[in-house]
Formats: C-alpha cells, sequence, structure tokens
C-alpha cells in the first residue's frame, strides 16, 4: 500500500485529489496539509511514501518546501502539482529532486502513473518535458539567461515581473530590501535587463509570465 500525502491549500482540491486516488487500490491517502509547515510536520510524525505537492502554496512556496523536503527526507518522493504551464517550473522542480511535475489539468491515469512511478523510486516526466529538460543543460548564450538563476532569483525575478515593488518582494519572501535588491542585481546581470520595465518584458518573451501572450 502506498502511503501518500497531498498538500494543498484549498480543501477542494484535496478532496478531488483524495477522491482521485479512492479508484486505484494499492494507494491511500495517509495524510493532508493546507501549507508547508504542516506538511513537513506531517512528514516527521507519519511514514509517508509519496508527497504530492502544490506549487503555490500560502507562506513558503512549493519549491522551497520541496527544497525542505529534500533535505530532511532525502529519500521520500514528492510529485509536485501546478495550474503553470510545464515551461514555467516543470524543470526546476525536477533539478530540485522532484520525482515528477503534473499539471492540474492532468487526466487521472496520468496522476496514478505519476505516484506509482515515484513510489517505486523513479521519475515520472512527459515527453515535452524530457526534451526541455535535455536543452536545459545545453544552456549557453541562446536566449535562456532565465536558466541560469538560482531559485531565489528566480522567485525574484517573477515577482518582479508581476510589477511587485522591493519592499512588496521582501515582505512576501521573508527577506529584506537589502537582499532583494542583490538578487535584482544579479538578475539585471544576467539577464542583460537595466531595469525593472526590461525584467518584465523579457520575462513576457519567455512566456513566463501567466496570462500574457508573447506580443512582443
Amino acid at each position: 500500500m502506498i502511503r501518500l500525502m497531498i498538500c494543498d491549500d484549498h480543501l477542494i482540491v484535496r478532496q478531488g485529489l483524495k477522491q482521485l486516488m479512492s479508484d486505484a487500490l494499492d494507494i491511500c491517502v495517509a495524510a493532508e496539509a493546507s501549507c508547508g509547515a504542516e506538511a513537513i510536520r506531517l512528514a516527521r510524525e507519519i511514514a509517508l511514501d509519496v508527497v504530492l505537492l502544490d506549487i503555490a502554496m500560502p507562506q513558503r512556496d512549493g519549491l522551497d518546501i520541496l527544497k525542505q523536503f529534500k533535505t530532511e527526507f532525502p529519500r521520500l518522493p514528492v510529485v509536485m502539482l501546478s495550474t503553470y504551464p510545464d515551461k514555467q517550473y516543470a524543470i526546476r522542480c525536477l533539478k530540485l529532486g522532484s520525482s515528477g511535475y503534473l499539471n492540474k489539468s492532468a487526466d487521472t491515469d496520468q496522476l496514478l502513473t505519476a505516484v506509482h512511478k515515484a513510489a517505486s523510486g523513479g521519475i515520472f516526466v512527459t515527453p515535452a518535458q524530457a526534451e526541455a529538460l535535455a536543452a536545459s543543460l545545453h544552456t549557453a548564450v541562446d536566449g535562456k539567461a532565465i536558466d541560469t538563476l538560482s531559485h531565489r532569483e528566480y522567485q525574484v525575478f517573477r515577482l518582479i515581473a508581476t510589477g511587485l515593488s522591493i519592499a512588496q518582494i521582501a515582505e512576501q519572501l521573508a527577506l529584506s530590501p537589502n537582499t532583494v535588491s542583490t538578487y535584482r542585481a544579479r538578475i539585471c546581470d544576467k539577464t542583460g535587463a537595466r531595469n525593472d520595465v526590461e525584467i518584465a518584458i523579457y520575462a513576457m518573451k519567455q512566456d513566463l509570465l501567466p496570462g500574457v501572450t508573447e506580443a512582443l
């Protein structure tokens, strides 16, 4: 029996995933968590085989929680869930040690396959993700400077691109404004952007802002 924990801040999503899992006779939902702190606490208390973790979690984003999971429980497979397209987060999740990345629009068969694959020690990737991962290994000067950003730099990059100020980003990420400014400077160095507007334009050209069409 695969003991699964579902981590999502929306009760209706957790209930839906739990219902889907009931179709599999060899999977039981052993725990549910609505935030990262609760997920880590439960993982310390309960024997688990696989974790389903949403990227958009309150207080701390899913990538930060994933990193803590891989530090504290390196052998515990974590499959990431997201509403974002693969292009935005899949490769970063895989590089941080996730055992798979699934969009919430995925069908039930894909979800169950991902859980079974992770439980057996494998990594679930779609053909598109495998191709993107291979391409990321050859990052160079072909407009993919975004791939050279660290996890924290990428977080700051996306928040700047959505129009948040240094102070707002500092509050959201629990960092000092000076630290955020340092990350911003590194982002500008790596992407060639000279200001926040150019950072946003770069993000749009790379199709990294949900809901924004590439019209530039």
